[in-house]
């Protein structure tokens, strides 16, 4: 067994990420003093004490408690992280913005429960799985357990509604049912019945349709549901091999909607050109390939299963943020991990990282 060092590697890369979304996250939140609406103090009072403090003290914490320690709890866990999500439909505990219910506001703080349900369900799935290791194969220990608790989860988030969170959920099970020993067939038989309700919700929900539709012909409505792609495009364009440089973005300040949001790559791609670019792309591959090091490097399926599953998570969220903006899938509400606004959101990842880091210490030679 290793000492009690972290895995060095993905610390840099951690540490990369993190420095580099910051600087990008500065440079974007400039662009709120020209508009109304939410200012720059606000925004990054509650991105560095909410997000880089809470988080950077969960992170050195948990990477210093070994994570077998929480084997036991993860049910219960689990239910309070589901029980805390639900909490967002009851009136004066949840707060509903343009029509979602994902939010939970206590005095003058508000906090996302859905990011702490997505690491729950990854803490409780790994227990299971771990537990059931020859048994994963079948549709008993396999693909039951993944409906259970992954459907679940995900059938609430669909509810508040958050298709995204939902679909970052399953995406993260899936992972982890894949390196489990889980047959493809029943994950290609998953997949098309996640097409089929995904095809469900777009019928009965509008928006949804309406961004499959913008996905496939953006230009048909430029002044309207196409505004957010074409100028996310424009920003990407701009910025050339080496863009404009730090803090020089044009449409950050009034045509590029969200800039510190589900936009923020669009503000990178034009401050940082394609170079600096395809280094963010880099990095989160980095991250994912470390990552998975550590999780085959694991000395138990628990600990393997888990860094999987929140490494997914992490980059399956991240490359679908990027894939948007680039208009290569629909477009998402999904921050961009470690760049994005977002204090919760940033808090639980790097709480998640600091699991990783715990079982980066333990892990085999």
């Amino acid at each position: 067994m290793r000492g009690k060092s972290v895995d060095a590697p993905f610390f840099l890369v951690l540490l990369a990420l993190v420095v580099f979304g910051l600087l990008i996250f500065t440079s974007a939140a400039l662009g709120l003093l020209a508009r109304g609406g939410a200012t720059f103090t606000s925004v990054a009072v509650s991105q560095l004490l909410l997000g880089f403090l809470c988080g950077g003290v969960a992170l050195v914490v948990l990477s210093r408690i070994d994570y077998r320690v929480w084997r036991p709890y993860t049910p219960y866990f689990f239910a309070g992280a589901l029980l805390l999500t639900l909490l967002a439909f009851v009136p004066g505990v949840g707060l509903t913005l343009k029509g979602a219910a994902r939010w939970i506001e206590v005095g003058p703080v508000s906090f996302q429960p859905a990011e702490l349900l997505k690491f729950a369900v990854v803490l409780f799935l790994s227990g299971i799985y771990a537990s059931r290791f020859r048994q994963v194969a079948t549709l008993k220990g396999g693909i039951l357990p993944l409906i259970l608790v992954g459907g679940l989860s995900a059938g609430v988030l669909l509810l508040q509604p958050d298709t995204d969170g939902a679909a970052v959920i399953l995406l993260a099970c899936a992972g982890m049912l894949f390196a489990a020993g889980g047959r493809l067939r029943h994950l290609f038989a998953l997949a098309l019945v996640g097409l089929l309700v995904l095809g469900v919700a777009a019928y009965e929900r509008p928006y949804l349709a309406e961004r499959f539709v913008t996905f496939l012909n953006h230009s048909a409505d430029p002044q309207g549901a196409g505004w957010q792609i074409d100028q996310s495009l424009i920003a990407v364009g701009s910025g050339g091999w080496t863009g404009r440089g730090f803090g020089q973005s044009i449409e950050k300040f009034s045509y590029l909607p969200e800039p510190i949001g589900d936009s923020i790559f669009a503000v990178a791609a034009e401050e940082f050109g394609f170079v600096g670019s395809v280094a963010l792309v880099l990095l989160f591959a980095a991250f994912a390939l470390l990552g998975l090091r550590i999780a085959a490097r694991a000395p138990d399926p628990f600990g393997g299963l888990l860094v999987v599953g929140l490494t997914v998570m992490i980059v399956g969220q991240s490359f679908m943020n990027i894939a948007s903006t680039l208009g290569l899938i629909p477009l998402s509400g999904l921050p961009l991990i470690f760049v994005s606004h977002g204090g919760t959101s940033l808090a639980i990842a790097l709480a998640e990282v600091g699991v990783i880091l715990s079982v980066s210490r333990r892990m085999k030679s």
